[in-house]
């Protein structure tokens, strides 16, 4: 009887201890390498970096000057009407080579080419923003998918160390009905229970499996099939108030700083349409050799907007702008709702660890040793045994499941809110 109180009390050993598992041999992670792993070979982080690089490349197109167009012209020409050659270098010739050359530079409205640096240099602000905006995306996604592997790791652990008691159990009962000191209905009942046990091992294996290929591909395949995970569940922050994680919520969110931006962007995007109505002159310059004739001349190139004055653009640009200011409302609506949802979740999730901490995993653990002494003096029957420690191992499953649930909602918290805790 010593025996089985031994076997049944290792269902109470901690849940911090991420031990690894028996076929599993590859290396340990912690949260922070997988993270950094994450943020180093995550598509993501180079669609960002790809987007910036793209912005680098309109600011400087923005700033560039036009190029100036070069026309020549050459051929030779016939004099004609040869009874009018007279003085001159070429009036006394009938025949010479000609050419011209026009030269001519564009000139830009001062107003619309600053309007066009200033949306590029918003553009590539935005691109920033944006890249910080992915990163605090990942980074949650990440610890997310850690802990749901975390969890599924002690989950095997604990169905492991019931397997190994409930084994340890039915050969005692296996003994005991063959001494006859107990019916054969006890054999069968225990080897019910190590079927039980085993199917619910197979199923903790293979929802690790399922984790670890998760975790994996946020990684780009940086961590291969067979690696582990160790670490702690979080705890709750102190002095954790709603009023000012909405305030920072508003203040620093990437995500809103981004549209606010683009808000910005779509004013000078306005702005450079209305500029735009301004016609851009081209300053030219000539010269033009002719039998009889040479000359240097310039002019001015000047488009006339009478007919259309970028009405579509200006109209298009406006609903753009529409566009970004409803969604700037929205991501505000949109995070602080998520803010209130995930605080309520982590007060509560709390509220429940601390039902645990302060008496249930106590009383599991007293009505198991209750059992187990009744089943030692004769009192009790192995159905009793085994039933106690089933609700035991729920306790710890479920103990477990809350330091999960509350981990994964102060991450959904950091998200919504923009930063850590």
């Amino acid at each position: 009887m010593r025996r089985i109180l031994v076997l049944v009390c290792g269902m109470s050993i901690s849940l911090s201890m991420a031990t690894a598992s028996a076929e599993s041999v590859g290396q340990m992670y912690s949260l922070d390498m997988v993270v950094n792993l994450a943020l180093a070979r995550n598509p993501a982080i180079s669609f960002a970096e790809g987007n910036i690089e793209q912005q680098k490349g309109q600011q400087t197109t923005a700033g560039a000057y036009p190029n100036p167009t070069v026309t020549a012209y050459g051929g030779h020409g016939i004099l004609r009407d040869v009874g009018r050659a007279g003085v001159g270098p070429f009036l006394d010739r009938t025949s010479l080579t000609e050419y011209n050359v026009v030269v001519g530079q564009p000139i830009e409205w001062p107003a619309m080419r600053a309007a066009r640096q200033q949306v590029a240099d918003l553009g590539l602000a935005t691109a920033n923003v944006g890249m910080v905006e992915t990163r605090l995306n990942l980074v949650s996604q990440v610890k997310v998918v850690f802990y749901d592997l975390l969890l599924a790791q002690q989950g095997a652990d604990l169905a492991r160390q019931n397997l190994d008691i409930v084994e340890g159990v039915a050969r005692i009962v296996r003994a005991r009905v063959k001494s006859g000191e107990a019916p054969q209905f006890e054999s069968i009942k225990a080897e019910v229970e190590v079927l039980k046990a085993r199917q619910q091992l197979a199923r903790a294996d293979n929802l690790v499996l399922n984790s670890r290929v998760v975790v994996d591909t946020l990684t780009g395949g940086a961590l291969g099939p067979t690696y582990m995970v160790h670490g702690e569940f979080r705890m709750l922050p102190r002095a954790l108030q709603i009023e000012g994680l909405m305030t920072r919520m508003m203040e620093q969110h990437p995500t809103i700083q981004r549209l606010l931006k683009s808000v910005e962007q779509s004013d000078w995007k306005i702005e450079f349409e209305r500029q735009a109505r301004v016609p851009t002159i081209t300053v030219n310059g000539s010269y033009w050799r002719e039998i009889g004739r040479a000359a240097t001349q310039g002019g001015l190139t000047v488009p006339l907007p009478l007919w259309y004055r970028r009405q579509g653009e200006i109209a298009s640009s406006l609903g753009a702008k529409r566009r970004e200011e409803a969604e700037l409302l929205r991501a505000r609506n949109d995070l602080g709702r998520a803010v209130s949802q995930h605080y309520q979740d982590v007060r509560t999730t709390a509220e429940l660890i601390d039902v645990f901490d302060k008496g249930l995993l106590k009383q599991g653990q007293e009505a198991l040793r209750l059992a187990q002494f009744s089943f030692q003096q004769g009192a009790s029957s192995l159905l009793e045994v085994f039933d106690a420690q089933r609700v035991q191992r729920q306790i710890l499953v479920d103990y477990a499941q809350a330091r999960h649930d509350l981990s994964v909602s102060l991450t959904q918290l950091e998200q919504a809110v923009g930063g850590t805790l």
